[in-house]
């Protein structure tokens, strides 16, 4: 039984501006001293991810219960 899953623009490339430490943080490096560095860079891809579905979601309307599944 084949599920599809929606993604919006899933085949769109995007742009998020990270400085250098935040993306070793997400390569794996570990920074002791300063956790904010994942987090920052954590939160921007949240937020380019949010702003995605949102204009998804503007333009196509809400997603139907049977696609989430």
């Amino acid at each position: 039984m084949d599920k599809l899953t929606k993604i919006p623009y899933g085949d769109e490339k995007i742009t998020v501006e990270l400085t250098v430490k935040e993306l070793m943080a997400l390569t794996g490096a570990r920074f002791h001293n300063n956790h904010d560095v994942e987090v920052s860079a954590r939160k921007k891809i949240n937020e380019v991810l949010f702003e995605a579905y949102e204009r998804d979601q503007q333009e196509n309307g809400p997603i139907p219960y049977q696609l989430l599944l």
